[in-house]
């Protein structure tokens, strides 16, 4: 008990409700253990189920601990608690989906990871003499299909969707016919499905070169239809953030518009730019349909995005489950490595990301 409370019920005096009571420093701990202790034991009388575990036990372990904060403290600091409850349980029910995702594909995947799989091309050879079909595991045809189309169609996306934020957030006037027209087809592209993006490149390119016109480029392209609207809003977002009155000051002192851009505005946004950027790559390059409907798949070396099919880690890793070789498990085992690859290729572009932007980010943010 506090000592304006020893001092309030000595005098007489009503308590403040404010700092009457406290909850042990480890209470929530306890709680939270007690409470799965107690589900886990009516569950084993039940039949055990670890999902029913957890939920049963996040019940329980909000029930006790608004009971108990509002007897020993008061209604306020029991609502304050059971609200940072609902929270911190939401947080971890929508972290235990993606912690089992990695465990699955790391577990898997890292039986299958060698620098032999990195860095030869796989597929399957055929021996007349002896009549035995001889599967080499490898993913280097995947690799580099997947950095050439993902990086084409970077090229591709990140200076549209760059100047078009900068023209709707810098020169747009509000409520213009052009604006509104440009946001429009934005958000319509947003929610463009995947399989559609790949339809259209195929469709495209097949009127242009004729049927079955697989290629690395086509496929980039279906990807920029999908990262182009990304791009737009995240850098439309981090202009928006920037200050206007670093502009005013700067166009006070006698800087063209273009320089202001240029010099004040896009370095002050630049780190949010560059994350919003790798969001967008992050968003297209785990794609499988598309890229399968307008480059296909191929088990050769094709470096070429011009020419003939080209193969992704993922499109690799649907493949191998899709349509497996002669020796299943080692398909699958592919199929889990390329999975691992490709988180481990989309952790190293977030980290040079954020090495990027804070290179470039202003000095005084750093």
């Amino acid at each position: 008990m506090s000592l304006l409370t020893q001092r309030a019920a000595r005098d007489g005096a009503p308590a403040n409700s404010l700092t009457s009571g406290q909850l042990p420093r480890f209470a929530e701990v306890s709680i939270i253990g007690g409470s799965a202790v107690a589900s886990g034991l009516v569950l084993m009388l039940l039949g055990f189920n670890f999902v029913g575990w957890l939920v049963l036990t996040a019940i329980v372990y909000l029930v006790v601990l608004g009971v108990l904060s509002s007897i020993v403290e008061n209604r306020r600091k029991a609502t304050d608690r059971l609200v940072r409850g609902i929270v911190s349980v939401a947080f971890i029910l929508a972290i235990v989906p993606l912690v089992s995702t990695l465990y699955t594909v790391v577990s898997r995947g890292i039986s299958s990871l060698s620098w032999q799989f990195i860095t030869q091309s796989g597929g399957s050879s055929f021996n007349a003499d002896t009549l035995e079909v001889t599967n080499t595991p490898g993913a280097l045809q995947a690799i580099v299909g997947t950095l050439i189309i993902t990086g084409i169609a970077a090229l591709i996306s990140i200076p549209i969707g760059l100047f078009t934020s900068i023209y709707l957030v810098e020169y747009s006037l509000p409520g213009s016919w052009l604006a509104r027209t440009v946001t429009m087809l934005v958000d319509v592209m947003t929610g463009i499905p995947s399989i559609v993006a790949g339809l259209f490149a195929f469709s495209l390119f097949s009127i242009i070169m004729g049927p079955k016109a697989f290629s690395g480029f086509s496929a980039a392209v279906a990807l920029s239809v999908l990262m182009i609207p990304t791009v737009v809003r995240s850098c439309e977002e981090m202009l928006r953030l920037v200050p206007g009155d670093l502009r005013e000051a700067s166009l006070a002192l006698g800087v063209s518009k273009f320089s202001t851009i240029a010099r004040i505005v896009l370095p002050t946004a630049i780190a949010g730019i560059v994350t919003g950027i790798m969001l967008s790559i992050a968003r297209v390059i785990g794609e499988t349909a598309p890229i399968f409907m307008a480059a296909s798949f191929t088990d050769n070396f094709n470096a070429n995005p011009f020419d003939g099919p080209m193969q992704t880690l993922p499109v690799m890793a649907y493949t191998g489950f899709a349509f497996p070789g002669t020796d299943i498990d080692a398909s699958h085992n592919a199929a889990w490595g390329a999975a691992l690859l490709l988180v481990l290729l989309v952790v190293i572009l977030n980290l040079i990301a954020r090495i990027v932007a804070r290179v470039f980010a202003p000095k005084g943010s750093r």
